[in-house]
């Protein structure tokens, strides 16, 4: 929709629901989406999940009214305090003491790119690395000076250290000081007739969030993770479009956290000129990185130098979180995660739309979820049921990443969750993608509640994205927790998987993280009604049982829910 600007009403709203008597969560702010478009009006929902209620709030969410929903912004403040109000009308009860909100601050880092600098030299002589063309540059740390000064470089392959897989890219090698070079993805992508890791399928090893922190413990001085298509699933113009200007982090104070000083991504061309300079051959050492025994390579002659120059602020957003308190064990929880952000508002020329509405990715996970939390204040569980809208998604998973640091319930008190990222509305499915299929025991709750559908559970058809890192329920399976990322089929009861893959690709295409992702009336709400009761279906058979489940045997997050359990 194109943008208008703020009503003077909801701007009032909106400065409102900053001050700290809406902050506890316990005073309602007008429902500033309604207030902003009179086609919304005050809608009694039903404690059955319905289209009329899942139209009522994803329309909502993704009013322009919300501006994207961006995090800290007056939008994402409104949004927030709608959802908290949601929760509070419907019944659930305030989850963070005796508020809805879980404060989150977030660290905003723009990089000064004119006075900022990050090259590599070979025997001295820079070789003239372009930011944005050749290499995307960054520091985590919260200073506003960061330098790094002829950094020696050496390969380390996958940069992983997977015990359980008995893999140590680092073994017997110190990294302090030096700047560490490594693909991306893990080693059974690269090796996949080998057995190892998980095949094809992407492992939490793969993933570039978790290379830059293993070289960080390491005490690498900075990282150089290589861009390749295929294995990291996207273009370089995601990197280079995601990885400049602003970026968010959780807020810490200078000196916290552990961070390699530079972090950054190259070209696979500017790489493969690295390593023919090094006298290395590129190939042949990616063959040998996906090996079993692969021992680390030195980059002869090759030094990484950067000065950073960072502007830095301290900004305020918030989870909000509502319980339904179990009848029998309420000490014991049930977990709902979905991401009430998106993107906001975008500068564009004259004339284009630069509102990211954000109606799919995720209004439709957060009305799914408070969708949920109705059903089960009218049908309450044995055990307790937590609906948590986290914050800042679109910016690495933030907020769940804070909840993860910071639960508001202990870990060996969380007996699994449901995560609810982006329903389609491509009508009814017969099947249910299980996304990181092979997981966790979770599946064959999945399984047995899609057959009283008359549904079948299917893999992720991409398991070598690694979309199973990719979204919040992430942040708690790092922790132990067992975790369901499920989503719609494609095998449409209406067109078939034709159909519904056709679907899928236009929305990638034409919408995801676009303007043109908007609510319509037009939209074929049976498949997410059908969803959203299977996966309230799927954590009602967990809140009404004493099970437990844990991961499958060899995979990444057992160990830490065996340890979680023993406790």
């Amino acid at each position: 929709m194109k943008h208008t600007g703020f009503p003077a009403a909801l701007v009032g709203l909106m400065l409102a629901a900053c001050s700290p008597a809406a902050e506890t969560g316990t005073e309602t702010v007008a429902d500033a989406g309604h207030q902003a478009d009179a086609a919304h009006t005050e809608s009694m929902t039903s404690a059955a999940i319905s289209e009329a209620d899942l139209r009522y709030r994803i329309s909502t969410l993704a009013d322009d009214s919300f501006e994207g929903r961006a995090p800290a912004t007056l939008g994402g403040i409104a949004a927030s305090q709608w959802i908290a109000d949601e929760m509070a009308r419907i019944g659930l009860e305030p989850g963070h003491g005796d508020s809805y909100f879980q404060p989150v601050a977030l660290l905003a880092v723009t990089l000064d790119t004119d006075q900022s600098s990050f090259d590599i030299a070979f025997n001295g002589e820079p070789l003239g690395l372009s930011m944005s063309e050749d290499v995307v540059y960054w520091s985590k740390l919260n200073s506003s000076d960061i330098t790094l000064d002829n950094s020696e470089l050496v390969f380390v392959g996958y940069g992983v250290v997977a015990p359980e897989y008995g893999w140590n890219d680092y073994e017997g090698l110190d990294v302090e000081g030096r700047t560490v070079v490594m693909l991306v993805n893990d080693p059974g992508y690269g090796n996949p007739d080998s057995g190892l890791f998980n095949g094809n399928a992407m492992t939490y090893y793969g993933r570039w969030t978790y290379k830059y922190e293993e070289a960080a413990r390491q005490g690498a001085a900075g990282v150089i993770l290589i861009h390749q298509t295929a294995p990291a699933s996207y273009g370089w113009n995601v990197v280079s479009g995601s990885w400049t200007g602003t970026q968010l982090d959780l807020a810490r104070a200078p000196g916290e956290g552990q961070f390699a000083s530079v972090e950054s991504w190259v070209t696979e061309a500017r790489a493969r000129q690295m390593f023919d300079l090094a006298g290395l051959d590129f190939d042949a050492l990616t063959a040998a990185a996906a090996e079993p025994g692969f021992v680390p390579v030195p980059m002869a002659g090759l030094t990484a130098t950067g000065h950073l120059v960072n502007s830095t602020e301290t900004l305020e957003s918030r989870n909000v979180v509502g319980v339904v308190p179990g009848t029998a064990r309420p000490d014991e929880y049930v977990l709902y995660t979905a991401h009430w952000d998106h993107i906001g508002i975008r500068d564009v020329p004259e004339g284009e739309d630069g509102l990211y509405n954000g109606a799919v990715d995720n209004a439709t996970g957060t009305a799914a979820i408070l969708e949920i939390g109705e059903a089960f204040v009218a049908n309450p569980p044995e055990r307790s049921v937590m609906i948590l809208a986290v914050t800042a998604e679109e910016s690495g998973l933030l907020g769940s990443a804070y909840y993860g640091e910071n639960p508001i319930v202990p870990y060996d008190q969380t007996v699994g969750g449901i995560n609810i990222d982006a329903i389609l509305p491509t009508g009814r499915a017969r099947d249910v993608v299980v996304v990181g299929h092979g997981a966790s025991q979770l599946e064959d709750i999945l399984t047995e509640a899609a057959a009283e559908q008359d549904r079948y559970i299917v893999p992720d058809p991409n398991p070598e994205a690694g979309y199973f890192y990719r979204s919040d329920h992430i942040s708690l399976a790092k922790k132990g927790v067992p975790m369901l990322y499920a989503d719609g089929g494609f095998d449409l009861v209406e067109g078939g998987r034709e159909a519904g893959e056709a679907m899928g690709a236009d929305y990638r295409a034409n919408r995801y993280h676009g303007p043109a992702d908007e609510y319509s009336e037009d939209w074929n709400m049976d498949g997410m009604v059908e969803d959203t009761t299977l996966f309230f279906n799927v954590g009602s058979r967990l809140a009404n049982s004493d099970a437990w489940p844990n991961w499958y045997e060899g995979n990444e997050f057992r160990a830490l829910r065996d340890a979680q359990r023993s406790e």
